[in-house]
């Protein structure tokens, strides 16, 4: 590799950050490995994104068939479904050798678990829709070939974990969980106390280590050269440890951010980088940087925004949010989303919500069935981090079994996520609603299980075999949304997003405008109980705008549209321009 000298000083710059002295060694070293994997990586993209990039959210064994393997299950089933017409991008949740936490405790970093296919399998999908993987860079499994050389006592392993004095004061690290922060372990030079934030089965990685960042650095590059367009950073916020820091959101961690953000534009232009900051919004766009580390950040505070305003039937604080949010910079977008692996968080509504308006949804959501998961503050007490519930289970009505409400609500929902400013995620749950896993949850001992269904494929078909069951009619609404969204100058990730006050509490109306061609969607959504009829602005009347989607809504006398309960509408004009 012969990189300019402008991406010489760039590359040194983040390297003094990380490693002071050491940074110009590190560099001839990030330098040459680079130079090792840049032909094997993908050739670069011009386009950053479109209408037509929405990311489907799987694991890799979702779906299982006999002796087929899961990945090759799940390519055949969207193929036949008619999904990889409609979703551009498969997000498929860690499919590597793992010892727990549903692939997340990763012990080979390099190859597909056996379980669950191949390279091949692999190669094969990257066929027919684009690929997002997840690098799990805070931490490994026990069971991973480093920490075993560790606990022996192998150099250079040794260097490769963080250990504490058991009596240390590590109150300031800001935790994402209740359980311990140090686990100890027996090594050969006695017991030894690690740092596993997430669990005692996740060790985390010492980035102090210029070793560790250069094999992190080689799995990164390995993953591009395997198809990967997008790579998703796992628990990124928590990367860099400093004892007497919250151990957050560390400058040492962007500088990682931002380093591997200038190899992959210097290797794999088009290749994109999300980062997975579940935490309030001011923080989590700070991965964007000054538009040089996360080309995508997640919109964290979207999930429960939206859970708030149908379960209290009052839009009022996700409009507010709405209102007053930030576009991202040129080159950076949201991924916007409602449900995914893991559950609803709540941290991202601090300061979008009062505490009591918090405490309310969360007993809402377990009168629904869910559960929730805690995390322990720097006080000492524990608090709810999560809500762990199926997002379709979650917008149910105990109190009314109506399904065909049910139904219109979780679309409506649904509907709401997609017609913002961004680009959409959609949980493979949330293509077929499906309910709350309590039999799972019984079988793992784990509450993040109640959202983790696997399916063997004829089961899932079976239920798509009634055009009246409640996962038809949920696949059905979501393959006409996406179908038209596709199509849709005004849904571009990067188009403009403004809010039209109507002065109705139960109304989210959100306004996209394509600059090029001048379209102009409103998207319009109920999450009163009852129906609302509303007055708008006469281009968006039946007279000038054309209906592209449209769910429990009709016109009345004057050009009034009326929606049921869940009722919504996508309605298209053309300003001059």
């Amino acid at each position: 590799m012969c990189p300019s000298v402008t991406l010489q000083t760039q590359l040194l710059d983040c390297l003094t950050t990380l490693y002071g002295d050491g940074a110009g060694a590190c560099l001839a070293r990030v330098l040459a490995l680079a130079g090792q994997h840049r032909e094997a990586m993908r050739a670069g993209r011009e386009r950053l994104w479109d209408a037509r990039d929405v990311v489907l959210i799987a694991y890799g064994d979702q779906l299982q068939h006999g002796a087929q393997t899961p990945l090759a299950t799940l390519r055949q089933f969207l193929q036949q479904q008619g999904l990889t017409e409609l979703i551009r991008i498969l997000h498929i949740l860690p499919f590597f050798p793992s010892s727990s936490d549903d692939g997340f405790a990763v012990s080979d970093y390099e190859h597909v678990d056996p379980a669950i296919g191949s390279w091949c399998d692999v190669r094969e999908l990257a066929g027919c829709v684009d690929l997002m993987f997840d690098l799990v860079l805070n931490h490994c499994s026990t069971q991973h070939r480093w920490f075993q050389q560790y606990l022996a006592g192998q150099a250079p392993y040794t260097g490769y974990f963080i250990e504490s004095d058991a009596a240390a004061d590590l109150s300031q690290v800001t935790r994402p969980r209740s359980t311990p922060l140090l686990t100890p372990f027996r090594t050969a030079a006695g017991v030894r106390h690690v740092w596993t934030t997430f669990s005692a089965d996740q060790v985390d990685l010492n980035w102090a280590n210029p070793d560790v960042l250069l094999e992190m650095l080689h799995v990164l590059f390995s993953y591009v050269a395997h198809g990967a367009r997008i790579i998703r950073l796992d628990a990124i916020a928590y990367l860099w440890k400093q004892i007497d820091t919250p151990c957050i959101h560390l400058r040492q961690t962007h500088a990682v951010v931002k380093l591997m953000r200038l190899l992959l534009d210097a290797c794999a232009p088009g290749t994109l980088l999300l980062t997975e900051t579940n935490v309030p919004h001011d923080e989590n766009v700070s991965y964007f940087g000054a538009g040089d580390e996360a080309h995508i950040v997640y919109q964290f505070s979207l999930p429960p925004l939206v859970l708030d305003a149908f379960l209290n039937r009052d839009a009022t604080p996700l409009m507010s949010w709405l209102a007053q949010l930030e576009p991202a910079r040129p080159g950076t977008t949201y991924l916007n989303f409602t449900a995914s692996h893991d559950g609803v968080g709540l941290r991202p509504l601090e300061s979008l919500l009062p505490a009591e308006r918090v405490e309310r949804l969360v007993a809402e959501i377990i009168a629904r069935g869910g559960l929730t998961s805690t995390r322990r503050r720097t006080d000492g007490t524990d608090s709810v981090y999560e809500l762990n519930v199926s997002y379709f289970s979650a917008l149910g009505d105990p109190a009314d079994h109506d399904t065909v409400t049910h139904v219109r609500r979780f679309l409506a929902a649904q509907a709401v996520m997609l017609a913002l400013r961004g680009i959409p995620a959609v949980y493979f749950h949330s293509l077929f609603g499906t309910p709350n896993d309590r039999e799972g949850v019984q079988r793992t001992g784990r509450a993040r299980t109640i959202n983790r269904r696997k399916f063997q494929r004829d089961e899932l078909l079976s239920l798509l075999a009634s055009p009246t069951s409640p996962p038809a009619q949920v696949l059905a609404g979501y393959r006409q949304m996406l179908a038209v969204r596709g199509q849709q100058p005004a849904f571009h990730p990067d188009a403009a997003q403004d809010v039209l006050e109507l002065n109705h509490p139960a109304l989210i109306t959100v306004v996209r405008t394509c600059p090029t061609t001048g379209q102009q969607i409103l998207a319009v959504t109920n999450v009163a109980s009852t129906p609302v009829s509303v007055s708008l602005p006469a281009d968006f009347g039946p007279d000038c705008a054309a209906t592209l989607w449209w769910m429990g809504a009709t016109w009345g006398a004057g050009g009034t549209l009326t929606l049921l309960p869940a009722g919504g509408a996508w309605l298209s004009t053309y300003r001059a321009r």
